[in-house]
């Protein structure tokens, strides 16, 4: 998949007009026929094995190697198979975000559906397809098919015209079994990026919000990471904004002759002098962590590693695996950063004997600020003082991290955040300006 992956990245940012993206389309949409198709033969197979079956007609033959009479064997061809599917759907995540734009708005309102599932043999494929064909021979435009993403979750298929402007729609194999639940979904996405409607969900909290900021970052740093990493096998970095950056090479470990015994006492002794030189010290029951590690396509909202302004074979060694990247910080060390910018902030998220993943929605970071004047309703001499909580949950800490995004410009947004009083009790999901010119 490494060589592919490369290819398809380069193909990707060189296409240059509607014809150049719908034949990408189509070789993408190739590759990941063959890899789920495979995923749900194994699948098949794994289900049967455990019933005490023989394999179906047909399986196909496992590629490891390994003893096909064992159950374990069949389960790892799966697993393969499902991680290939998700690395090739990064760089159809990457596809979004060119078509829209790079911006990460309209990416974010139509990700609030949960995983539509399995690719291959889907119902209703060709009736999807024939609008994609439709829109290129008949209108000349480009239109994106939604399952090639990630990303993309509400809504079958996005019609760009030639001004711009956009349609997406749901695809019924018989157009008159519509479904209005689906319908009214990305009506609702569509009206949270133009008029600031909730976004599509339960949760009616939840708003975009636009920060008239340039977004800046520090991917430059990881950039020379992953070209070190490469010949070297380890990359380590103090990052601006109590980060260290840690990036690792498969390629670089195997070229640098490193022994089983040497290459994690070298990776330790190295990070451990990054994160001392970015000053989050050395209690590392506070440390926070994100890592490409087996996170593509998780995080639908995240922008795909196949977009990062990095080499081709970069990207496709990061998506695969092959290249892994660190970020790393501690909370109270990034509280006092906040309260040193004049917020008040304190981390929340209580010590960690050892590294965990953290869980959606968990709150780590409180920030509050308040303002007072005259009541005069409650007589004279009387103050009101109105204070808010802007409360940062895990996401909002993971692209602090895994974009590497300026603190200077990420402390001004949460700025901007905590002045906005009409927002209320809302939900916020910000976006910056200017991320066409961040991501390829």
């Amino acid at each position: 998949m490494q060589p592919v992956l490369a290819d398809l990245i380069q193909q990707l940012r060189a296409c240059a007009n509607v014809k150049d993206g719908y034949e990408f389309q189509h070789a993408l949409l190739s590759h990941l026929n063959k890899a789920d198709t495979a995923r749900a033969a194994f699948a098949q197979a794994v289900k049967r094995i455990r019933s005490g079956k023989s394999p179906q007609r047909g399986a196909p033959d496992p590629q490891s190697g390994l003893d096909p009479s064992r159950l374990e064997t069949w389960q790892l061809e799966r697993d393969v198979c499902e991680r290939l599917v998700r690395q090739l759907k990064c760089v159809g995540d990457a596809l979004a975000w060119r078509v829209f734009g790079f911006q990460r708005k309209h990416i974010i309102a139509l990700c609030q559906n949960a995983s539509p599932g399995a690719f291959a043999d889907k119902a209703g494929r060709a009736a999807e397809l024939v609008h994609v064909e439709r829109a290129y021979s008949e209108d000349g435009k480009f239109a994106i098919l939604h399952d090639l993403t990630n990303g993309l979750r509400i809504g079958d298929v996005t019609i760009f015209d030639n001004d711009g402007t956009f349609k997406t729609i749901e695809v019924k194999t018989n157009p008159s079994r519509t479904s209005p639940a689906q319908n009214r979904r990305i009506k609702a996405a569509a009206a949270a990026v133009a008029d600031n409607a909730p976004l599509p969900g339960k949760d009616r909290r939840a708003r975009l919000y636009d920060i008239d900021l340039p977004y800046q970052t520090h991917l430059d740093v990881l950039r020379l990471g992953t070209e070190r990493a490469a010949r070297d096998g380890i990359f380590t970095a103090k990052l601006a904004g109590d980060r260290a950056l840690l990036v690792t090479d498969i390629y670089g470990y195997t070229a640098g002759g490193w022994t089983d015994d040497e290459w994690p006492n070298a990776v330790d002794r190295k990070f451990t002098a990054a994160i001392r030189r970015a000053g989050i010290g050395d209690d590392r029951q506070w440390h926070v962590m994100a890592t490409s590690v087996d996170s593509v396509s998780r995080n639908p909202a995240r922008v795909p590693f196949a977009a990062y302004p990095l080499h081709p074979v970069a990207c496709a060694r990061i998506i695969g695996d092959y290249a892994i990247f660190h970020v790393t910080t501690s909370g109270p060390t990034l509280a006092d950063s906040l309260r040193r910018a004049g917020i008040d902030a304190r981390w929340v998220l209580p010590p960690a004997q050892q590294y965990r993943e953290l869980r959606p929605g968990e709150v780590v970071m409180e920030m509050i600020t308040s303002t007072s004047g005259p009541a005069p309703t409650f007589g004279s001499g009387v103050r009101a003082e109105l204070s808010r909580t802007l409360q940062m949950q895990r996401s909002e800490l993971d692209r602090y991290l895994i974009e590497l995004p300026d603190q200077a410009t990420w402390i001004e947004g949460i700025r901007y955040l905590l002045a906005d009083y009409q927002f209320g009790d809302g939900q916020p999901w910000p976006h910056y300006r200017g991320e066409d010119q961040i991501w390829v």
